[in-house]
């Protein structure tokens, strides 16, 4: 997608969902050998959202799905499709994206899940983006959401301190000016045996995650700013010019290595990792509502959402923040 399409689609409203339940890391002392110390100084995490146990995926992304749609003034009869970003879904079948559109009445919308782990909330950014721009659809509904304490192996003292549950939610649909300017995506499978979720031999369920953190880490390291630096030269748009950076917030060690390579001050980034730890496709749109809600995006400001995740798999996208629909009206 670039920047000679005709119409462009915007982003009309966002809202967010997370558990009330907390699991510290001083909780986490009680359950693995690790400490307080240890995890924030290798991540940055004190805290992350634990779901009950008789909550689903989509619950949460019902949640977050209506407070985007009131802040973008849509009425979920207006939907025309909706994507269910996802690595924990209710189900194998029906798909997250059909139980959530019951959920919230969507009852016009087509709807698929969407599988790219932690980078497929801007994976559904862009199928929405060109869907609009194409004149296929109108209103959008992308929805990251994760409970990846569902997968988390709480014996195992590398991974489980990584890991929370939340959704988070965007509408979008055309705008005038601003709006989606670029996206890229990317994927490496030949790496994908770096981070796992492997499923039973007959696939009746999911087991745990596994993962080669060293790997990963220097992936990531390297991606998301070479990601974040393509999708700016996609967009027209200097790294000098981007208002708020919002990364995958997976370890703060990685966010802070990525600004550094862009030339961005801490000011111009946000991150949010020490209270909700690595919520997987949620993670990217939860950052983006609390960004917007602390007023850290304005009017015409250039934000950059970039992501890596499983598969291994990368994304990034660069929008021209116009404001929420119902902010303008």
């Amino acid at each position: 997608m670039t920047e000679q399409s005709k119409v462009r689609a915007g982003i009309y409203g966002v809202g967010s969902a997370v558990p009330e339940g907390v699991l510290s890391n001083r909780d986490l002392e009680k359950m693995v050998e690790t400490s307080d110390e240890w995890i924030v100084t290798r991540t940055g995490i004190k805290e992350r959202r634990i779901a009950a146990a008789h909550e689903n995926a989509s619950d949460y992304a019902a949640a977050a799905a209506k407070r985007a749609l009131a802040r973008a003034g849509v009425d979920p009869g207006d939907l025309d499709l909706l994507i269910v970003a996802t690595l924990t879904p209710d189900v194998f079948c029906p798909p997250t994206a059909c139980i959530l559109q019951h959920k919230i009445g969507a009852t016009r919308a087509a709807a698929f899940d969407l599988a790219a782990a932690c980078s497929g909330f801007v994976y559904g950014l862009d199928v929405a983006a060109r869907g609009i721009e194409a004149g296929a659809y109108r209103h959008v509904l992308v929805i990251g959401v994760d409970l990846l304490s569902r997968v988390a192996d709480y014996t195992d003292r590398s991974t489980c301190v990584l890991f929370g549950d939340g959704a988070g939610a965007a509408v979008l649909g055309p705008v005038e000016r601003g709006g989606v300017l670029s996206t890229y995506l990317g994927a490496d499978g030949s790496s994908g045996d770096k981070l796992t979720v492997p499923v039973s031999r007959n696939g009746s369920s999911a087991s745990f995650i596994k993962m080669e953190g060293s790997e990963v880490f220097k992936f990531a390291v390297r991606v998301m700013p070479e990601a974040a630096l393509e999708a700016l030269r996609r967009a027209g748009v200097a790294a000098e010019d981007v208002g708020l950076f919002i990364p995958h917030q997976a370890n703060i060690r990685i966010i802070d290595a990525a600004a550094k390579r862009l030339g961005l001050t801490e000011d111009r980034v946000f991150r949010n990792v020490e209270r909700y730890g690595n919520t997987s496709a949620a993670s990217i749109p939860i950052a983006l509502d609390e960004a917007i809600t602390a007023g850290r995006v304005q009017d015409g400001d250039i934000i950059v959402l970039v992501g890596f995740g499983g598969g291994l798999t990368w994304a990034a996208g660069v929008v021209e923040w116009t404001g929420e629909r119902r902010a303008r009206a």
